[in-house]
């Protein structure tokens, strides 16, 4: 597994992530980001922007 270094911080309510190119490419493999059907998805999602077909949303939860 992939690893990478967090810094939270809470007076600031961040956290900075570092990853190198390297992990980063075994991570994205790792989540699927290089198959074909989520390419498919994305750029079908950047068609449906670029004409206006979004909804905004405040919470995830607002897709179910």
């Amino acid at each position: 597994m992939t690893t990478l270094t967090i810094q939270y911080k809470p007076e600031l309510n961040k956290a900075l992530i570092e990853i190198d190119l390297n992990r980063w490419e075994k991570l994205a493999d790792a989540f699927g980001f290089c198959r074909p059907e989520f390419l498919k998805t994305i750029r079908r999602s950047l068609n449906d922007s670029k004409h206006g077909r979004v909804k905004k949303i405040e919470s995830l939860q607002e897709l179910d």
